[in-house]
């Protein structure tokens, strides 16, 4: 009963919505690269980093929670997670709860006042109930308008200028029988919500606690279109870097200690810009509608306008920390997404998401000594010395997808390649350089052409959370997440297996063919070795 105390008392104080207010607006300048034709040097308008492959903790157009997991049977477990709104402006967050084999099971609105925040607990949801019993809208009612926001349809990108934005009626309480559906995907991959939605096919892991991610982006409406519905680019996604978010994780008590311990964790969420930014959904751009190469939602998003959805990619090379053993009784987990195969269509090629490739990954124990594992050139992955991972998952650094050590250092660090090879279901806009991964099946490629240097999918997109964990004398467990550290940008170039270990740099967004503009290119010569394909 303790226990269930502080649990209920944590997430009160976590969950409490309340809108804040600031006594000044500062403008973001909207910035991007106007380069010339080829043969002529140009740059960009302003030094503003909207226009980057760069991912860092600012205001974005989407966050994305990388891996949650949910007791909803005893709440051992629980994610909470909390959006922030930081313009005076209303805004609209549409969240999608995906399984850990990237399938869209659930998605809902939450409705922001100007600088409103609202607290956000899985469990909760999980138990049938979004945010609040009486959901959030433009009411008073639902959501308490501050005396600094601008009203409760002032966004000029709102769908019809505020009048279509339908979000008066958002439910509170989610229908029963979608609940069960939503809990029996998320635990043990079967999806039957009823109707023409159920789904024969497995479309997530078996696991006793609900496992899988969130995505969240800022919207024009209150439309419950997936992202997985090109569609969903055109009438819905919007793209204002407006909102902040944060995540809690509250773990169980550790074997042997008092039932009223617990871990308690958490992190900044995953920002991803939208670059440009600003205008109404499907806002038609001169050329093409961003500089970036690709994007996040790429996979997604219409065959004739593949980059629609103008989010940064994520980077494919990491370098994460660990701690395992010794007398503190030290542990660490990865958590990892991945960006996996198809556009989340109910098919049995879901089941590639469930053991994505990894082309490489280097243990340094604290005396330097490296330590690879068996690379992997097929999905999935022949044999058992080779490291798959789903689209999402917790991994602890002791399990068998991680080289072992043989010296008897309790620290180190590991240099993960994530890369699953890329899919030609990925856009490309201009060669990505890189000896991409061959992996068979489908959505995945097998028709990589070769030439003068290698032409093939770009490199898959990827995030890891470390998790520590440390023993206490007073039964909680010392916890801490943070994120690894990214190699390169989500625009660098695909990196080989037994290329040099050294940072891949920031690559610079740049159009095919411009000689103006070189990646990897740099006036003078620094010690960092940028790895070659």
């Amino acid at each position: 009963m303790k226990k269930l105390l502080v649990l209920a008392m944590m997430a009160t104080l976590l969950m409490a919505g309340s809108a804040f207010a600031v006594n000044r607006h500062t403008t973001i300048p909207n910035a991007t690269f106007s380069f010339g034709a080829p043969g002529v040097a140009s740059g960009p308008t302003t030094t503003n980093n909207d226009d980057s492959c760069d991912i860092g903790v600012a205001p974005a157009a989407t966050l994305l929670l990388p891996y949650f997991e949910v007791d909803f049977n005893n709440r051992t477990q629980d994610t909470l997670f909390t959006i922030t709104n930081v313009s005076r402006l209303p805004q609209i967050a549409h969240v999608t709860v995906w399984t850990d084999w990237s399938f869209p099971v659930l998605d809902f609105n939450i409705y922001l006042t100007g600088y409103d925040v609202q607290g956000i607990s899985i469990n909760q949801v999980l138990g049938g109930v979004v945010a609040q019993n009486n959901g959030t809208g433009p009411t008073t009612a639902q959501s308490p308008l501050g005396a600094l926001s601008a009203g409760f349809t002032a966004n000029p990108n709102f769908a019809g200028g505020g009048a279509s934005i339908n979000c008066a009626s958002q439910p509170g309480a989610l229908n029963a029988a979608l609940v069960t559906a939503v809990r029996t995907a998320l635990t043990t991959g079967d999806y039957n919500p009823g109707g023409s939605a159920a789904c024969p096919n497995k479309v997530g892991g078996v696991h006793a606690n609900a496992i899988g991610y969130i995505t969240i982006d800022v919207a024009s409406n209150c439309s419950l279109a997936l992202p997985t519905d090109p569609n969903y680019y055109a009438t819905s996604i919007l793209f204002d870097n407006v909102l902040i978010g944060d995540y809690q994780q509250l773990g169980p008590a550790p074997t042997g200690t008092t039932a009223s311990s617990f871990d308690a964790g958490g992190n900044a969420m995953v920002h991803i810009r939208a670059v440009p930014e600003g205008g109404p959904a499907g806002t038609p751009l001169a050329g093409a509608q961003t500089n970036l190469p690709y994007t996040f939602y790429d996979r997604y998003t219409p065959a004739t306008n593949r980059t629609l959805d103008r989010r940064q990619p994520l980077p494919a090379l990491w370098a994460a920390r660990y701690i395992q053993g010794g007398t503190g009784a030290f542990a660490t987990n990865y958590k990892v997404w991945r960006e996996g195969f198809g556009a989340g269509s109910c098919g049995a090629s879901l089941a590639l998401n469930g053991a994505l490739p990894v082309s490489e990954i280097i243990r340094f124990d604290e005396h330097e000594n490296p330590n690879s594992s068996a690379p992997c050139t097929a999905s999935p992955c022949p044999g058992v010395t080779t490291s798959t991972m789903p689209e999402t998952s917790a991994q602890n650094t002791s399990s068998g997808n991680f080289p072992s050590i043989s010296s008897a250092d309790v620290g180190g660090w590991m240099y993960l390649n994530l890369n699953n090879g890329g899919s030609t279901g990925y856009s490309v806009t201009r060669n990505v350089g890189g000896v991409p991964t061959i992996i068979t099946g489908a959505g995945s490629t097998s028709n990589l052409v070769t030439g003068s240097g290698t032409v093939g999918p770009r490199p898959s997109q990827n995030w890891v959370i470390v998790e520590m964990f440390g023993s206490t004398t007073t039964g909680n467990r010392l916890t801490v997440d943070f994120d690894a550290a990214w190699l390169g940008n989500g625009c660098s170039s695909a990196v080989a297996v037994g290329a040099v270990i050294a940072p891949a740099g920031g690559t610079p967004v740049c159009p095919a063919g411009d000689p103006g503009c070189t990646p990897g290119v740099a006036p003078y010569t620094g010690t960092n070795t940028t790895p070659l394909p």
